[in-house]
C-alpha cells in the first residue's frame, strides 16, 4: 500500500551481540571507557537514502500539512479518489453513515473502544481546525520512538460502529477525508486522543511516525541541524542544577562518528548513550558491566535513532526482540544504596527534604488529582514500595502514606548528570551538551534490567553509567578540541539523532522485554498520576509479584517527559526503604518495634519451629534431666583432660603470653614522620610554630565516649611511659594522674577541656599536642546542632577542638588520628595536604622496609583470602541464614530487617548450643556456620590444660537488640548448664565490662594478678577467655580486641547504609597481627588459615556433595571452602581428613578403611568427642618435598609417618578409623570415646586455641549484600567498597569525577577526595569556605591515617616522646666542657691581684702583674708549651699525645639548656627576631647594596680592596659620600658615650662553611640592644651566607684569600678597623671631636660562641681567702657594657674572658683579672695595636702568636676571670673545612702528615693545599724530625724568633721578639735545644742570635718563601759560623711550583 520503509534490520541475535560485546571489550586496549551497553542500542545501517532523509528531516519544523521526510524522496503520485457510494453522506467531519466524527462534538460521549484499539485523531484537508476521531488497532501504530508499527491498517469507525477496515484507503473514504493524494496513515493519523481529569476526550501527543521524531516541538527534544541534544529546560523551578549552568546547544557542533558498532536485531540507539554530561565515578560494579555488556567499537559514535530504522517489512513475521538478561557471571552480586544520607533526613512521605550534593529541593507539584495509596498495600505486597522521583512533576500522594516511601535520590542523580563539569570546559565544553532526559531514563531502564535478583540498585552505578555515556558521545568533540591544528574540512554532519520522548516508551519496553518482567514499564499518556494509580492497581491485584522495578513514563508531545521509578521487589524495596532511615530513625524504629511488642509474633513463630514444640520447653526438659550430673560429657572432659594429658601433672600452657609493651619499627617510623612534619611547619617562613620557644611537651588525647576505649587509652598511656619521659609525672603515677591526659568526649568533657585551654594559656613555653583519636567520629557542626538540642554530645568535637582558642593558640598543635580520614579530606578541610601523614606500606618494590616479626592482616588481606588459590577464605557469608531472613522478611513485612536478622541469628546460636550439648535434633535449626562457631567456642577451652578458649565477636549495632540477644543467649546457656564453659559479655560503649566471678578468677590466674579488686576493663584483658562478646553501638569507637578472637560475626551489621567509612569500620574489628613465621601463601594457607579442629563438616568428598545444591551462591558457602588440601604438591602438609574430623588438614593422619567411599557420600556431622577431633596445628607440620607422603584414601593399614614430622612433633598421633555409620550427636556419648574395631591408637595431645591465635586472623561472617560489595572489584582491581561515598557527612562535589584506582597511594586518594567531595551542611568543615586560598588550612593541624588496629596509638605516644626529646634537644646545646690545662705550671709569682671585689682592673696594680706565658685553653692541649724562666717542667706534667683524628672526637662536651641570652643559628625563628633576621612573610627579602672599600697596606705592598654587603636596614651604621653613594667609613662612637642603649664595639665574626650552623643571631644575646655585627666571609661563600642571613652586614674578603686561614681574616679585620679608625678620627675632627675620643675597640668573636656567664662572688670579708661563688647566664650586652665601662679602658690592648668549664676551680675565679692569653672572644684595641699584626698566613694558633706579639710589644692583655664564654660544638665548617688531598689523582686517598713535606725537585706527589697549612700540620705532628734533642726536653726549649708555631705537645718553645724595646724573658741562663727561624725579617740579625746559647747537637730550622731567600738568610745571619748544613737537609712543602711552596733548611749546632 505504498508504505515503503527506507531501512532494513540486521538479523544478528542479541545473544551474539552480547557475546561479541564482551569479547571485544576484553580485547580492547582503548584508554577511553567504552559506552555502556552499546549493543543494547542496536545498530542501524547507513544507507545513503537514510542519511539524506535524516539530515533533511532534522531541520524541518512541524508542518502539519507538509509532506513527511520520506514522501519527498519519491515523486508525488496523482491520486484518483473512488467515488462514494450512492446515497451516503459526504459531509466533511461525518462518516458515510452520517455520524459526527468531530472531536469537538463527541468529546463527552461514551465511545466503545475494543481491546487493543486506541482512539486517534485524523486530520482532514477540508477541515483544518478539526480532528476526526477514529479507533485504530494499536499494533498498526508506532511506539513513541517511531518503531514497531505493523504494516497495513486495521480500524473501526466510532460514529456508525462499522468494524474491520483493513485498508487505510477504504477507511479514509468512509470517513470522508476527500484526499487528492494517495491515502497514508502516517500522514493523516496525527494525534493520540486521551481523556483528561474530567473525562473529556482531548487531543493528546503526536503519533510518532517514522521521521517525525526529529521534529518534536518540545524544548527537551528539539535538535539543531547538527543533531546535538538541547539542554533540558525543566518547567518552573525544576531548572537545571544551579551550581553549574548548562550551556546552550551550538549549531556548528558535529556529532560523533557516523556508525554504531556491530550489527544487531534492532535499529540502533547508537552506541554511545547520548550526548550527556555525567558526573560520576566509575563504580566497580559498573566496570564489570562494561566487561560483560560492552562492545569495543571501531570508533566512538553518538546516540540517536537513524531515519532508516523502523518496523520490519511484512515478510518479517513475529519480530520479537530478545534483549539480554543478566549475563552469565560478570556482575558482582549485591549492591546496596547510599540513599540513606543523600536525603538528609527525608521523611517517607512526599514532602521531600534536602537532596544530593547541592541540596537543591524539588517541588512536589500536583499534576491533576492526587493519587491514593491503597489501604492494604503492605499486607498484600509484603514490602513498602520505594518510589524514586525522576523527571518532571511528581503527583501528590494521599491515603495510606505509611505504606510507601518516596525518595528524591534519583531526581538528584539526574540533575547532577545534567550539569556539565568545569573539567571539560578546556575542551570547549560550551558546545558539548548534557545527556538528555530521555537518554537518562533509558539508561536507567537498561541498568535495572541487568540487575540480578539479589542485587540492589546503587546511585553510584547509575551516575557512572551516565558519565561513561556522556564521555563516549563527546569523545570526538573532546579530541577535536585537543588537536591544535585546525582541520581543513569540517566533519560532515552526522545522521545520528537523539531519542525523543515519543520513542522512549517503546525503547524502554524493548529493553525490559527480556527480563522476565522484573522491570515493568507503564506508559501514561497524561500524567504520572495515571501510571502510579495503575501500578497500585497491579500491585493490589498481585500482577507484579515477579516485578522488582516499575518504570512509569509519561512522554506527552507538548511537555517535558515525566517519570518515576518504583521499587516493588520485596528484597530491594526493604533494603532501599531501610537505607533511607538515618541512624537515629533506625534506632527509633527498632526501639518502637521492641517496646510495642511487634516482635512477639516473630518469637512465637520461632517457638513453633522446634520438633518438640516450644524450644523453652525442650530446654527446661534438658535442664531437669541433666541437673544431677551437670552435662557430664562436657564437665568430665574439661576436668579430667589436663590431668590425663599433662606429663608433669600441672596444668600449664605455653601458648598464653601477654606481649610486653614495645614499639615496633613501623610505629617508630610513623612517629618520626610526624616529628618531621611538625619540624617542617616550624621551618616554614610562615612563623606558625616557634619550636625554639618551647621547653616541654604536654598533651591531651580526646576519644569517643566509649568506656572500653577510654580504659584502653589509659592503659596505653600508662604503659608507654610517656608521662615520665615528658616529665609530666614523677615515678609514682596513679591512675587518677593518667586520667588527666585522656578526655572522653561526653557530657563532662567541657570542663576538663577548659582546664586544658587554661593550662595552655598559662604556659606559653609548653607545646600542647591535642590528639583527636578516632577523628572520623562526630563531625557534626556545632552550629548545625543548635537547631536540634536532642543530644548535647553531638557536635562536641566541633565545639571543643575547633574553638577559637584552639585555633589561635600558638602553642597548641592538633593531631587528628583515624583509620578512615576520608571525611576530613574534603574541599573545605582545615588540614593542609602537606600535613597529612599516612601509615607507610610494609613493602616497596618487594623490599621489606621495616622488618617486623608480625604481619598486619587488614581488609585487603581478608579480601585476598577470598580469591582462588586460598583454601579457606577468611571472609564468608551464610547462605542459609540469608535465605531464612529473606523468607521471614516476606512473612513479617512490618518488622525492620535488623530485628528479623537479630532474632534469626540468636535462634541459630541457641539451636547450635543445644545441638552441641547433645540435643542433636536441633542441628537442623541452625546453619553450618553458626554450628561451627558454637562448637569451636565450647570445645576450645577443653583443648588447653589451662582452659584457654576463643572469643566470638557478635556485632549487634542496635543496643536494644543487643540486650535482647544477651538475655536470650544467657538464658539458653544457663538451661544447658554451660555457664562455666564460656562467658557471654554485653559490650556497650557507655558502660564497662561485666563478667562472672569464675571467669575473673581464671583471668587473674592466667595473667598472674594478685589484686583482689581487679576486673578486666578492656577487651584486650579478656585474652584467652572463651566468650561471646555481643558488641553493640552504632559505630565501633576504636576498641581493640584480643588475639584470642577467632570469629567475627558481622551478619547483623546494617548492610543497607553502604558508605565506605561505615563498611571499613566494621571490617576493621577483625584486623589482626599474625606471626610472620607462618607464611600466608598458597599451598600453606590451609595450615595457617583453617578453622578450628572441632568444626562440624562432611568428609573429603564434600566438593561432590555440593553439586546437589546447584546454586552459584552456594559455591561460596564455607563448606565448599573446606576442601582438603592433602594432595597439594607444593607443600604437602601431611594433612588429611578423618570422617569425624573438623576440617581439611586438621587431623594429621589419613583415615583409612574400606568404608571411606560410602562415608563420602553421606556427609553427616559427627559428635564433638575429644578423642575423635584433631590434635591441632602442631601435628600438621610441613613436610619437605623430599619426604612428601601423599597417601591413598583407600589404602588399608596404618599410615607411614614422615621422619621430619616425627622429629619435630614429640606428640604422638592418633589414627581414627570409623565405620560407615558416623557417630551422631547423643546426650552423653561425648565423654566416652567411640573406639573403632580396627586400628591402633596412640594417646592424643591437646592444643590450646591460643597457639593458633597468633598464627591466623579471625574468620569474618558478613551479610551477603556486604560480602558481595566487599569482594567484587572493578577492572583495575579496586574493591567495590572503595568507590562508595566515603562518609555519611560528605557528598560528591560532582558526578563528573574520575574513578579511584587501585594503584592510588593514600596521598593520591586524599587528593582525590579533597577534589571530589564536599562536606554536607551538617559537617563541621562546611563553613570553612575560602575559595582556593591557602589560608583556609589551619597551620598547626595534622592528620595521621593508618589501617585499623595497626598501632596508631603507640605511634603517636612515641611521637610525643621524641617530640619532647627534640624540644629539649632544641633548647639544649653541646658546649665544650674542659678543664683549663697546665694549671700546675702556672707562674708562681709573689704578686697577685688581691683586690678580689674590684669590678674593673686597677690599671696601676694590673701593670705590676707578670704575664702568664703558659697556654691554659684546653683546645691547645696538643700545642707546644711556651716557657718562661720561672718554670721547671717535668715530662710527666704533659699529657699523652693524641692522634690527629682524635682531636675532635675526644673533646669533652656538656649538654646545656639554652638560656634566653643565647646566640642562635639560622634554624631559630621567633616573633622577636623576625626583623633582626630579615625574614618576614609580609616583606620581600631585605634589599642590600654592595660597596667596595679600599685601603693600602705597605706590608702587602699593594692596595687591599674589600667589599661590604650592607642591607638597607643597616645603612645607618655607615657614612656615605651621599645617599647611595661611595662608602666612606663605618661610624664609631665616642669613648665618653655613656648610653646603655647600644654596644659601642663593632663585632666581627670570621666564618667559613657555617652559613646554617654559625651562631650569628645575636639578638637575644644582646638582649635586643642595638649593635653592629659584621660577618667576615670568603668571596666564594658570599652568596650562600647572603641567602641565609639577608639582614646581616657582610665583609667579603678578596678572592686571593679564598684558600687562606683564619689568620688572614683576623689580619684584615684589624687592618680595616685601624684604617676606619683613622677615617673616623678625620671625619669627626672636623666636628670638633678629639681623635683620642673615638672608640678604638672592636670585638673579634668566633662563630661558635653560644652563651656568656658571670660569676657572682659572696665574700666573707674584704681580704679573706674564703668566699662562695656561683655562676649564672647573662647577656652579652651586660658583659660588653660592663667591660666598655672599665676605667682607663683605652690603656688595654686586648681584653678577653675565661672559657667556661663545669669543673672551674675556686682558684680560677678568686682573682678577678689575669694577665694572660685570651682566645675566642676578644676585645681588641686597634689603636694601641697599630704596629702589631696578625700573621695573615696562619691557619692555627694565630691567636697565641698574636697574644705573644702584643705582650712583647709591652701592651696589656687582661682576662676578666669573672666572665666566661661557652662555645658550642659545631661539627661542620671552621678549620675542619680544609681537606688536604692529592693534586693529581681523583682517588681521595688519606694523606698522612709525614707526606706534607718532601725533598726539593723530587717526584713526590703534590698536594692541593696551601703551603702554610702543610707546614703547620707537619710541624704539629713531626717536628721531632727537625728537633730530636728537644723531644720531651722541656727545660731546653726550642728558641722561636718572632713567631709561635706549634711543634707538638712534646716539645716546648721559647718565644722571643727581635723588635727593639720588646719585652722578652731573661734567657741568659737557658740552654736551647733548637732554633726556629720562620720567615724572619730584617730585625733578626746575626748579633741578635749570638745572645742565645744552644746545646751541642741542637738543631736549626730556617723556613723561607723560596730557595734563594733561604741561602740569603743563611749568609745574612752568618749561620754557617755555628751551624753545620748538609745538602740533603733541605726540604719543601709538598706543593707544586705554582702553589709557591715553603722551603726549609736544617742544620746542627757545632
Amino acid at each position: 500500500m505504498g508504505n515503503s520503509y527506507a531501512g532494513q534490520l540486521k538479523t544478528t541475535r542479541f545473544e551474539e551481540v552480547l557475546h561479541n560485546s564482551i569479547e571485544a571489550s576484553l580485547r580492547s586496549n582503548n584508554l577511553v571507557p567504552r559506552p555502556i551497553f552499546s549493543q543494547l542500542y542496536l545498530e542501524a545501517e547507513q544507507q545513503l537514502e537514510g542519511r539524506r532523509s535524516g539530515s533533511r528531516a532534522d531541520n524541518e519544523e512541524e508542518e502539519e500539512e507538509g509532506e513527511g521526510g520520506l514522501e519527498s524522496n519519491s515523486p508525488a503520485n496523482p491520486y484518483q479518489m473512488h467515488p462514494p457510494p450512492e446515497g451516503c453522506c459526504t459531509a466533511d467531519g461525518f462518516c458515510q453513515a452520517g455520524k459526527d466524527l468531530r472531536l469537538v462534538s463527541i468529546s463527552n460521549e461514551h465511545i466503545d473502544v475494543p481491546a487493543g484499539f486506541l482512539l486517534v485523531g485524523a486530520k482532514s484537508p477540508s477541515l483544518p481546525g478539526h480532528l476526526l476521531v477514529c479507533a485504530v488497532d494499536k499494533r498498526f501504530l508506532p511506539d513513541d520512538n517511531g518503531h514497531n508499527a505493523l504494516l497495513g491498517f486495521s480500524g473501526n469507525c466510532v460514529g456508525c460502529g462499522k468494524k474491520g477496515f483493513c485498508y487505510f484507503t477504504e477507511f479514509s473514504n468512509h470517513i470522508n477525508l476527500k484526499l487528492t493524494t494517495q491515502p497514508k496513515k502516517q500522514k493523516h493519523l496525527k494525534y493520540y486522543l486521551v481523556r483528561n481529569a474530567h473525562g473529556t476526550l482531548t487531543k493528546g501527543p503526536l503519533i510518532c511516525w517514522k521521521g517525525s521524531e526529529f521534529r518534536s516541538r518540545q524544548a527537551s527534544a528539539s535538535t539543531c541541524s547538527s543533531s546535538l541534544f538541547q539542554p533540558v529546560e525543566n518547567s518552573g523551578p525544576l531548572a537545571t542544577f544551579p551550581s553549574e549552568p548548562v550551556p546552550e546547544a551550538n549549531p556548528s557542533m558535529v556529532m560523533g562518528a557516523q556508525q554504531a558498532g556491530p550489527a544487531s536485531d534492532h535499529p540502533s540507539l547508537a552506541a554511545a548513550l547520548g550526548s550527556s554530561v555525567f558526573n560520576g565515578k566509575d563504580s566497580p560494579k559498573h566496570q564489570q558491566l562494561v566487561k560483560s555488556n560492552l562492545v569495543a567499537l571501531p570508533r566512538p559514535s553518538a546516540l540517536g535513532i537513524l531515519p532508516n530504522s523502523g518496523p520490519p517489512k511484512k515478510r518479517h513475521k513475529g519480530w520479537s526482540p530478545e534483549s539480554p538478561s543478566a549475563t552469565d557471571g560478570g556482575y558482582p552480586q549485591g549492591g546496596g544504596n547510599r540513599a540513606k544520607y543523600e536525603t538528609a533526613g527525608m521523611s517517607c512521605v512526599p514532602q521531600v527534604g534536602l537532596v544530593g550534593p547541592a541540596s537543591a529541593t524539588f517541588p512536589v507539584v500536583a499534576s491533576g488529582e492526587p493519587v491514593s495509596v491503597p489501604d492494604n498495600l503492605l499486607k498484600i505486597c509484603k514490602a513498602k514500595p520505594v518510589i524514586f522521583k525522576g523527571h518532571g512533576n511528581f503527583p501528590y500522594l494521599c491515603g495510606n502514606l505509611n505504606d510507601v516511601v518516596v525518595s528524591p535520590l534519583l531526581y538528584t542523580c539526574y540533575q547532577n548528570s545534567q550539569s556539565i563539569s568545569r573539567a571539560y570546559e578546556q575542551y570547549g565544553a560550551s558546545t558539548i551538551q548534557p545527556i538528555s532526559e530521555e537518554m537518562q531514563l533509558l539508561l536507567t531502564v537498561y541498568y535495572l534490567v541487568q540487575l540480578a535478583a539479589d542485587q540492589v540498585p546503587l546511585m553510584e552505578d547509575l551516575e557512572q553509567i551516565f558519565m561513561r555515556s556522556w564521555r563516549e558521545s563527546h569523545l570526538t568533540e573532546i579530541r577535536q578540541y585537543q588537536q591544535a591544528p585546525p582541520q581543513p574540512f569540517p566533519p560532515a554532519p552526522s545522521t545520528v539523532a537523539p531519542v525523543t520522548s515519543a520513542q522512549l516508551p517503546w525503547l524502554a519496553g524493548l529493553a525490559a522485554s527480556s527480563c522476565n518482567d522484573s522491570v515493568h514499564i507503564i506508559e501514561c499518556t497524561y500524567s504520572l498520576a495515571e501510571g502510579l494509580s495503575e501500578m497500585f492497581r497491579l500491585l493490589i491485584e498481585g500482577k507484579l509479584t515477579k516485578t522488582n522495578y516499575v518504570v512509569i513514563i509519561c512522554a506527552c508531545r507538548n511537555s517535558a517527559i515525566e517519570s518515576c521509578i518504583a521499587v516493588t521487589g520485596k528484597y530491594q524495596a526493604r533494603i532501599l526503604s531501610e537505607s533511607l532511615l538515618t541512624p537515629a530513625e533506625y534506632q527509633k524504629e527498632v526501639n518502637y518495634e521492641l517496646v510495642t511488642g511487634k516482635v512477639d509474633s516473630l518469637g512465637a513463630f520461632f517457638s513453633t519451629l522446634c520438633p518438640e514444640g516450644d524450644i523453652d520447653i525442650l530446654l527446661d526438659k534438658f535442664y531437669q534431666e541433666n541437673q544431677g550430673h551437670i552435662s557430664s560429657s562436657l564437665a568430665a572432659s574439661s576436668v579430667t583432660k589436663p590431668a590425663s594429658l599433662d606429663v608433669s601433672g600441672l596444668p600449664t600452657c605455653t601458648s598464653y603470653n601477654l606481649e610486653p609493651h614495645r614499639i615496633r619499627p613501623f610505629q617508630l617510623a610513623v612517629a618520626q614522620k610526624l616529628l618531621s612534619h611538625v619540624c617542617s611547619i616550624a621551618d616554614s617562613s610562615t612563623q606558625n610554630l616557634d619550636l625554639g620557644s618551647f621547653e616541654k611537651v604536654d598533651f591531651l588525647i580526646c576519644i569517643p565516649p566509649s568506656e572500653v576505649t577510654y580504659q584502653q587509652t589509659l592503659f596505653h598511656v600508662w604503659h608507654s611511659g610517656v608521662l615520665l619521659e615528658l616529665g609530666l609525672e614523677k615515678e609514682h603515677m596513679t591512675k587518677q594522674k593518667v586520667e588527666q591526659y585522656v578526655l572522653k568526649l561526653d557530657a563532662e568533657a567541657q570542663t576538663k577541656f577548659k582546664a586544658f585551654l587554661q593550662n595552655s594559656f598559662q604556659n606559653p613555653h609548653t607545646l600542647f599536642v591535642l590528639i583527636h583519636d578516632h577523628a572520623h567520629w562526630d563531625l557534626v557542626s556545632a552550629v548545625h546542632n543548635l537547631y536540634s538540642q536532642s543530644d548535647t554530645s553531638v557536635g562536641l568535637v566541633d565545639r571543643l577542638l575547633n574553638c577559637r582558642e584552639v585555633k589561635e593558640a600558638p602553642n597548641i598543635v592538633t593531631l587528628h588520628v583515624t583509620s578512615f580520614p576520608y571525611a576530613l579530606q574534603t574541599q573545605h578541610t582545615l588540614i593542609s595536604p602537606y600535613n597529612e601523614i599516612h601509615w607507610p606500606a610494609s613493602y616497596n618494590n618487594g623490599v621489606d622496609l621495616y622488618h617486623e616479626n608480625k604481619k598486619y592482616f587488614g581488609l585487603s588481606e581478608f579480601i585476598e583470602s577470598t580469591l582462588s588459590g586460598h583454601s579457606l577464605p577468611l571472609l564468608r557469608y551464610d547462605s542459609s541464614f540469608e535465605a531464612m531472613v529473606t523468607a521471614l522478611g516476606k512473612r513479617f513485612p512490618r518488622l525492620h530487617s535488623a530485628v528479623i536478622r537479630t532474632f534469626v541469628l540468636v535462634q541459630h546460636y541457641a539451636a547450635a548450643m543445644m545441638a552441641v550439648s547433645g540435643l542433636s535434633q536441633m542441628k537442623n535449626y541452625t546453619s553450618v556456620e553458626t554450628l561451627e562457631i558454637t562448637q569451636n567456642l565450647i570445645n576450645s577451652s577443653k583443648q588447653c590444660p589451662c582452659g584457654h578458649g576463643l572469643m566470638v565477636l557478635l556485632r549487634v549495632p542496635c543496643s536494644p537488640l543487643a540486650a535482647v540477644a544477651y538475655e536470650r543467649l544467657s538464658h539458653v546457656r544457663e538451661r544447658l548448664a554451660l555457664e562455666e564453659h564460656f562467658e557471654i559479655i554485653l559490650g556497650n560503649p557507655s558502660s564497662g565490662i561485666t563478667i562472672g566471678k569464675h571467669f575473673v578468677k581464671q583471668l587473674k590466674m592466667w595473667q598472674k594478678i594478685d589484686d583482689a579488686e581487679w576486673r578486666p576493663q578492656t577487651y584486650l584483658e579478656l585474652e584467652g577467655l572463651p566468650c561471646i562478646l555481643i558488641f553493640s553501638g552504632m559505630d565501633p569507637h576504636g576498641e581493640s580486641l584480643p588475639r584470642s578472637l577467632r570469629y567475627c560475626d558481622l551478619r547483623l551489621i546494617n548492610s543497607s547504609c553502604l558508605v565506605r567509612t561505615a563498611l571499613e569500620q566494621e571490617l576493621g574489628l577483625a584486623a589482626y597481627f599474625v606471626s610472620n613465621e607462618v607464611p600466608l601463601e598458597k599451598g600453606t594457607v590451609n595450615e595457617a588459615l583453617e578453622s578450628d579442629a572441632e568444626k562440624l563438616s562432611s568428609t573429603d568428598n564434600e566438593d561432590e556433595e555440593l553439586v546437589m545444591e546447584g546454586s552459584t551462591s552456594e559455591k561460596r558457602s564455607p563448606m565448599k571452602r573446606e576442601r582438603s588440601c592433602s594432595h597439594d604438591s607444593a607443600s604437602s602438609s601431611l594433612s588429611s581428613k578423618a570422617s569425624s574430623s573438623a576440617l581439611c588438614g586438621e587431623s594429621s593422619a589419613q583415615p583409612v578403611g574400606p568404608s571411606q567411599g560410602e562415608q563420602a557420600r553421606s556427609p553427616q556431622p559427627c559428635g564433638p568427642s575429644e578423642e575423635v577431633t584433631a590434635p591441632g596445628d602442631k601435628q600438621r607440620l610441613r613436610v619437605s618435598q623430599g619426604s612428601q607422603s601423599v597417601i591413598s584414601r583407600h589404602s588399608p593399614g596404618l599410615i607411614p609417618q614422615p621422619d621430619s614430622c616425627l622429629k619435630t612433633s614429640q606428640r604422638s598421633i592418633q589414627v581414627s578409623v570409623t565405620s560407615s555409620s558416623s557417630q551422631l550427636f547423643s546426650s552423653g556419648s561425648s565423654s566416652s570415646p567411640t573406639v573403632p574395631t580396627s586400628g591402633t591408637f596412640i594417646p592424643q595431645a591437646s592444643q590450646c586455641s591460643m597457639t593458633k591465635a597468633c598464627r591466623q586472623p579471625p574468620i569474618v561472617f558478613l551479610p551477603k549484600l556486604v560480602y558481595d560489595m566487599v569482594t567484587s572489584t572493578d577492572s583495575s582491581g579496586l574493591p567495590k567498597a572503595a568507590s562508595l561515598l566515603p562518609s555519611h557527612s560528605v557528598m560528591w562535589a560532582s558526578s563528573f569525577r574520575p574513578l579511584l584506582s587501585k594503584m592510588m597511594t593514600s596521598t593520591e586518594q586524599s587528593l582525590y577526595y579533597r577534589q571530589w567531595t564536599v562536606p554536607r551542611p551538617s559537617h563541621m568543615d562546611y563553613s570553612n569556605r575560602s575559595e582556593g586560598r591557602m589560608d583556609r588550612f589551619h597551620p598547626r593541624r595534622l592528620l595521621l591515617g593508618g589501617p585499623p588496629q595497626i598501632g596508631k596509638t603507640g605511634a603517636y605516644l612515641q611521637f610525643l616522646s621524641i617530640l619532647s626529646r627534640m624540644l629539649i634537644r632544641l633548647t639544649e646545646v653541646d658546649v665544650y666542657d674542659e678543664e683549663e690545662i697546665n694549671i700546675n705550671l702556672r707562674e708562681e709569682s709573689d704578686w697577685h691581684y688581691l683586690q678580689l671585689s674590684d669590678p674593673w682592673p686597677d690599671l696601676e696594680l694590673f701593670k705590676k702583674m707578670p704575664f702568664d706565658y703558659i697556654i691554659h685553653d684546653p683546645k691547645y692541649e696538643d700545642a707546644s708549651l711556651i716557657c718562661s724562666h720561672h718554670q721547671s717542667i717535668k715530662s710527666e706534667d704533659r699529657g699523652m699525645v693524641r692522634k690527629p683524628e682524635d682531636l675532635y672526637v675526644r673533646r669533652n662536651t656538656a649538654r646545656m639548656r639554652l638560656s634566653k641570652f643565647a646566640a642562635y643559628n639560622t634554624y631559630h625563628h621567633c616573633e622577636q627576631c623576625h626583623q633582626y633576621m630579615g625574614f618576614h612573610p609580609r616583606y620581600q627579602l631585605y634589599e642590600s647594596t654592595l660597596h667596595a672599600f679600599a685601603f693600602s697596606y705597605s706590608m702587602l705592598g699593594e692596595e687591599i680592596q674589600l667589599h661590604f654587603i650592607i642591607p638597607k636596614s643597616k645603612e645607618h651604621h655607615f657614612v656615605f659620600s651621599q645617599p647611595g653613594g661611595q662608602l666612606e667609613s663605618m661610624r664609631l662612637p665616642l669613648v665618653t658615650d655613656k648610653s646603655h642603649e647600644y654596644i659601642k664595639s663593632p663585632t666581627f665574626t670570621p666564618t667559613t662553611g657555617r652559613h646554617e650552623h654559625g651562631l650569628f643571631n645575636l639578638y637575644h644575646a644582646m638582649d635586643g640592644a642595638s649593635h653592629l655585627h659584621v660577618l667576615v666571609v670568603k668571596e666564594y661563600e658570599m652568596a650562600i651566607y647572603k641567602k641565609y642571613w639577608p639582614n646581616h652586614i657582610m665583609l667579603v674578603l678578596p678572592s686571593i684569600f679564598n684558600s687562606a686561614g683564619v689568620g688572614a681574616a683576623h689580619f684584615l679585620i684589624k687592618e680595616l678597623s685601624y684604617h676606619n679608625l683613622e677615617l673616623e678620627r678625620n671625619r669627626q675632627e672636623e666636628l670638633g671631636i678629639k681623635p683620642q675620643d673615638i672608640w678604638p675597640f672592636i670585638v673579634i668573636s668566633d662563630d661558635s660562641c653560644v652563651m656568656w656567664n658571670m660569676v657572682d662572688v659572696d665574700y666573707a670579708g674584704e681580704r679573706s681567702r674564703e668566699f662562695a661563688w656561683s655562676e649564672r647566664n647573662v647577656s652579652l650586652k651586660h658583659i660588653m657594657q660592663h667591660i666598655e665601662a672599665s676605667p682607663n679602658i683605652t690603656h688595654y690592648a686586648l681584653i678577653g674572658m675565661r672559657k667556661w668549664s663545669s669543673k672551674t676551680r675556686t682558684s680560677e675565679v678568686r682573682e678577678p683579672f689575669s694577665r694572660c692569653h685570651v682566645h675566642d672572644f676578644i676585645i681588641l684595641n686597634v689603636d694601641l695595636t697599630q704596629n702589631v699584626q696578625y700573621n695573615q698566613n696562619r691557619f692555627t694558633c694565630d691567636d697565641v702568636d698574636f697574644n705573644l706579639r702584643v705582650h712583647s710589644a709591652g701592651l696589656l692583655l687582661c682576662r676578666f676571670n669573672r666572665f666566661s664564654i661557652m662555645k658550642k660544638q659545631i661539627a661542620v665548617g671552621g678549620h675542619r673545612s680544609f681537606h688536604i688531598t692529592s693534586k693529581v689523582s681523583d682517588n681521595p686517598v688519606a694523606i698522612v702528615p709525614a707526606q706534607y713535606i718532601c725533598a726539593p725537585d723530587s717526584k713526590h706527589t703534590f698536594l692541593a693545599a696551601p703551603a702554610q697549612l702543610l707546614l703547620e700540620k707537619f710541624l704539629q705532628y713531626h717536628s721531632h724530625h727537625f728537633f730530636p734533642l728537644s723531644l720531651k726536653n722541656y727545660n731546653h726549649p726550642v728558641l722561636s724568633v718572632d713567631c709561635y708555631l706549634n711543634l707538638g705537645s712534646q716539645i716546648s718553645v721559647c718565644y722571643v721578639s727581635s723588635r727593639p724595646h720588646s719585652l722578652n724573658i731573661s734567657s741568659s741562663d737557658l740552654m736551647f735545644s733548637g732554633l726556629l727561624l720562620y720567615l724572619c725579617d730584617s730585625f733578626v740579625g746575626a748579633s741578635f742570635l749570638k745572645k742565645f746559647h744552644f746545646l751541642k747537637g741542637a738543631t736549626l730550622c730556617v723556613i723561607c718563601q723560596d730557595r734563594n731567600s733561604l741561602r740569603q738568610t743563611v749568609v745574612r745571619l752568618e749561620l754557617e759560623d755555628e751551624w753545620q748544613f748538609r745538602l740533603r737537609d733541605e726540604f719543601q712543602t709538598a706543593n707544586a711550583k705554582e702553589d709557591r711552596p715553603l722551603f726549609f733548611l736544617t742544620g746542627r749546632h757545632i
